[in-house]
């Protein structure tokens, strides 16, 4: 059974002002996650991150300056549900 990706409002608004390359790897993030579930070790800085409640993860979605990141959470993991909460730059993450 293949997992659903949503995105919270915030991060919606955060993905229509990426840049193209940003949009397309975040496409392809939110394909895995469909497909293989939250935990994807492949991609670069993938983690869990610490002090958040529940299963909440990120990785970076670019190198450099800016590094973009998203932070993604598992809503439900009976009816597999994640939620991407934020799309953006490292430097503005709340983390």
């Amino acid at each position: 059974m293949n997992w659903t990706v949503i995105f919270s409002k915030k991060a919606d608004k955060q993905r229509a002002g990426l840049p193209r390359k940003v949009s397309d790897r975040l496409a392809l993030l939110a394909y895995a996650i469909e497909a293989r579930g939250p935990v994807q070790p492949a991609m670069p800085h993938f983690g869990k991150l610490k002090g958040w409640p529940g299963e909440v993860y990120h990785c970076h979605l670019t190198k450099g300056r800016p590094t973009y990141v998203a932070i993604w959470k598992v809503e439900d993991s009976i009816v597999q549900l994640v939620e991407v909460i934020y799309v953006g730059t490292h430097e503005k993450a709340p983390y």
